[in-house]
């Protein structure tokens, strides 16, 4: 079982940057892929960032490659999004989920934090 608690969220100029934490209970929390993912009104939930368990994997989604940064502390059980030269686009609201395989696919991450809203101003 993982909790899964994101912070760091809120309200940014285009342009402007923000550092997203998702915090994690559980001893084998070093064993899971964790994904951002985010999801705007009206919209369904779309992948963000991943970064596996001992961090030698990560990918990110095309619309954010080059902007965002995805890095994890397994000895705080925490995960980070680092995001720069944000733009009004990015407004949604940030959740991270942990699953044990390998996939942006949100339909297949078993547990999921509460989300933080990230609003970005023209």
């Amino acid at each position: 079982q993982v909790q899964l608690v994101e912070s760091g969220g809120g309200l940014v100029q285009a342009g402007g940057s923000l550092r997203l934490s998702c915090a994690a209970s559980g001893r084998t929390f070093s064993l899971y892929t964790v994904g951002w993912f985010r999801q705007a009104p009206g919209k369904e939930r779309d992948f963000v960032a991943r970064i596996s368990g001992s961090s030698v994997s990560t990918s990110y989604a095309d619309s954010v490659k080059g902007r965002f940064t995805i890095s994890r502390d397994n000895a705080k059980n925490t995960v980070y999004l680092q995001m720069g030269s944000l733009k009004p686009e990015d407004t949604a609201v940030y959740y991270c989920a942990a699953d044990l395989g390998w996939s942006t696919d949100p339909g297949t991450y078993d547990y999921w934090g509460q989300g933080t809203q990230v609003t970005v101003s023209s």
